[in-house]
C-alpha cells in the first residue's frame, strides 16, 4: 500500500496548473452514450475517477482511444454499445458518479440496469431525487438486491420539481430528458459550474437546453445527437484546494488554467483570512504573508460556497488565529474526517452540522488516513502547515479527484513523497 508522507512548515512559491474538472468530466463521458457517432472530449483529468468511467464504457462496448497518446484527450465511439446492460460491477462500485449511466442509458434505451455505485461514503448520499425524475418523465424505478432497475414503455417531457437542490440528480435528469419527445422542465436546479458544462457539451452534440445555470433548466427532446470535439472547464475545488493550502502553509503561488468568477465564494472568504488572492483572466495568485484570521463559513449550493471545499477549510481555519465556525448545510454528517485533525492538535468541536475551530499555529505532524476524496485533500492542507512529519494513508481516496497531486504541490516548494509501506493491521 502507499501513503503520503508531508514535511511541513514549507513556504509555497512559484506557479501551479489546474486540470480538468472532475465533477464535469464524470458526467459528460457517460453522456457520449447518447450520441449516435463518435466524439472528442479534451482536458480530461488524469485521475482514477475518469479511468474508471472510460473502462466501464469499453466494458459496454465502446471504443475508447487516447488521441496521440495523451491521456487528457479522448476519442469515444459509442456505438458498440448496444445494451442496456452494466455488468462490469466492480467498476461501478469504484466510484460514485458512475450513476451517471442510469439517466444515459434510460435516455438511449428507454431502460438501465446499473449496479449500484460505489465511491466515497462521507455519509449517506440516496439517489431518490434522481429516481423521482426517472419516474416523472415515465420510468419505472426497481431496487434489487445489488442493480438498479429503470424500465418505461414511453418517456415524455414533464415538470421535474426536485425539493431539495441535488447537483446529481438535476444532470441525471437531464441525461435522461435530452432526447425525450416533448418539453422536459426542471426545477429547483442544482447552478453549479459542472451542470453549465455538461448542458454546454450535450448542446455541442445537438441537443436543445436552456437555462442551465439557473433555477430551471428546459430541455427540448431531439431525434439524435451527433458527434463534437468539446474541452471540459477547469477544476473549480481542485483550484480552491491549492488555493487554501498556499493560504495555510504561507507563499506566494500563481493558480493557472482557472475561471475566476467560478472561485468566487472560495475567494471571498479567504480574504476574510486575510489572504490576499488577486484575479486574473484565467488565474489567480494567492500571497499569505501574515498570521492567518479566523472567519465563518457556511456551504450552500452555488453560487454560495461549495461543500466540496468543506474540510480543507476546515484545515485551514485549525491553524488560524480565533474562534471560527463552520456549519455545513448541503450533506449530514460531514464532519468524520476531524478526528483525524484532532490527532494533528486541532481543536474543533462538533456541534450538530456546526463545527467550532479553536485555531492555532502548532499542529503537529501525526499519522492520519484519509476518508474520502475531500477529508484525504484536508489532511493534506493540514500537514503543509504543520511542524514535523505527518503520514496520511489510504491516499486512494485523494487521487480519485487530484491529478499529479504530487507533483503540483512538489513543484512549489511541499516536501511530499509516496511512500510504498505494508500495512499494520493493528495501526
Amino acid at each position: 500500500m502507499d501513503k503520503f508522507v508531508i514535511n511541513g512548515r514549507n513556504k509555497l512559491y512559484g506557479e501551479i496548473s489546474v486540470s480538468g474538472a472532475k465533477n464535469a468530466a464524470v458526467a459528460i463521458i457517460p453522456a457520449v452514450v447518447l450520441a449516435d457517432e463518435p466524439c472528442v472530449i479534451e482536458n480530461l483529468p488524469k485521475i482514477k475517477d475518469v479511468s474508471v468511467i472510460l473502462s466501464i464504457l469499453k466494458h459496454m462496448g465502446a471504443e475508447v482511444t487516447f488521441i496521440d497518446g495523451d491521456e487528457s484527450r479522448v476519442r469515444i465511439d459509442p456505438t458498440g454499445i448496444t445494451s442496456h446492460k452494466v455488468t462490469c460491477d466492480k467498476l461501478v462500485g469504484d466510484m460514485r458518479a458512475s450513476y451517471y449511466l442510469l439517466g444515459a442509458l434510460l435516455g438511449k434505451f428507454g431502460k438501465a440496469l446499473v449496479p449500484f455505485p460505489g465511491g466515497c461514503s462521507f455519509c449517506e448520499r440516496p439517489i431518490n431525487l434522481h429516481l423521482k425524475a426517472f419516474e416523472t418523465l415515465g420510468a419505472a424505478c426497481n431496487i434489487l438486491p445489488t442493480h438498479i432497475e429503470l424500465m418505461s414503455d414511453k418517456l415524455e417531457g414533464r415538470q421535474i420539481y426536485f425539493d431539495v437542490v441535488s447537483v446529481g440528480a438535476t444532470m441525471n435528469a437531464m441525461l435522461a430528458a435530452v432526447k425525450v419527445p416533448g418539453k422536459t422542465v426542471i426545477d429547483r436546479a442544482a447552478k453549479e459550474p459542472h451542470i453549465v458544462d455538461l448542458a454546454n457539451f450535450l448542446n455541442s452534440m445537438g441537443a436543445n437546453i436552456k437555462g442551465a445555470g439557473t433555477d430551471v433548466i428546459k430541455i427540448r427532446g431531439v431525434e439524435r445527437l451527433h458527434s463534437c470535439t468539446y474541452s471540459i472547464i477547469p477544476d473549480q475545488i481542485e483550484a480552491g484546494t491549492y488555493m487554501a493550502a498556499v493560504a495555510a502553509a504561507g507563499g506566494n503561488v500563481l493558480i493557472k488554467d482557472v475561471i475566476p468568477e467560478h472561485l468566487d465564494s472560495i475567494t471571498a472568504k479567504l480574504r476574510d483570512t486575510g489572504t490576499i488572492v488577486e484575479e486574473y483572466d484565467e488565474a489567480v495568485r494567492v500571497i499569505r504573508e501574515d498570521e492567518l484570521k479566523s472567519c465563518n463559513v457556511k456551504t450552500m449550493p452555488h453560487p454560495g460556497f461549495p461543500t466540496d471545499m468543506q474540510p480543507q477549510f476546515v484545515a485551514l481555519l485549525s491553524t488560524a488565529h480565533g474562534r471560527s465556525r463552520v456549519m455545513e448545510c448541503v450533506w449530514e454528517s460531514r464532519f468524520s474526517y476531524i478526528p483525524q485533525l484532532r490527532k494533528m492538535g486541532a481543536d474543533i468541536i462538533e456541534n450538530g452540522n456546526i463545527a467550532h475551530i479553536y485555531g492555532k499555529q502548532d499542529l503537529c505532524g501525526a499519522k492520519v488516513h484519509a476518508l474520502d476524496l475531500r477529508a484525504g485533500a484536508a489532511m493534506v492542507i493540514a500537514a503543509l502547515a504543520a511542524y514535523g512529519t505527518t503520514e496520511i494513508s489510504d491516499i486512494r481516496y485523494i487521487e480519485r479527484g487530484y491529478e499529479k497531486i504530487i507533483e503540483k504541490l512538489s513543484s512549489i516548494g511541499a516536501d511530499i513523497r509516496r511512500v510504498t509501506y505494508k500495512e499494520n493491521v493493528d495501526e
